[in-house]
């Protein structure tokens, strides 16, 4: 089951602007190391979902994985080959917004190799640019 928030104030949300940088979330905060975005878009939660299965598999259940994204903001669309207007289409699928400096992942209690392999492994599966963060930096 794909990530989504359990209730939403609005169903259905306006496309809103992904301009600027990110103010919050762009430290490591829980592992030693962790993939921050460079570029900014949506990612959908099953991209998400792709990336968390991904570095566990690398990981073998060592270490701790942290997600610090999640995708609260729902992207309508309307049925396929259905004339101009008629409202706005349903809800289809639900994205997190990113925008440049966000940490998007983070992970522990594994080595550096490990680590960077995993989350090389993740950066595969989104289409923004990332790059990987340890403590020292």
């Amino acid at each position: 089951m794909p990530l989504m928030p359990k209730r939403v104030k609005h169903r259905k949300v306006q496309r809103g602007s992904r301009k600027g940088i990110a103010t919050r979330g762009t430290e490591l905060s829980f592992g030693e190391y962790g993939i921050k975005a460079m570029g900014r878009g949506w990612i959908k939660s099953t991209q998400i979902e792709s990336c968390r299965i991904a570095i566990n598999r690398r990981m073998k259940r060592r270490g701790r994985l942290w997600i610090r994204i999640f995708p609260d903001k729902p992207v309508t669309q309307k049925p396929v080959e259905v004339r101009m207007g008629k409202g706005k289409g349903n809800p289809e699928f639900w994205v997190a917004v990113v925008r440049p400096g966000m940490m998007l992942f983070e992970v522990g209690g594994v080595t550096e190799q490990i680590a960077r392999e995993a989350l090389r492994l993740a950066d595969a599966k989104l289409g923004i640019r990332t790059r990987f963060i340890t403590r020292e930096h």
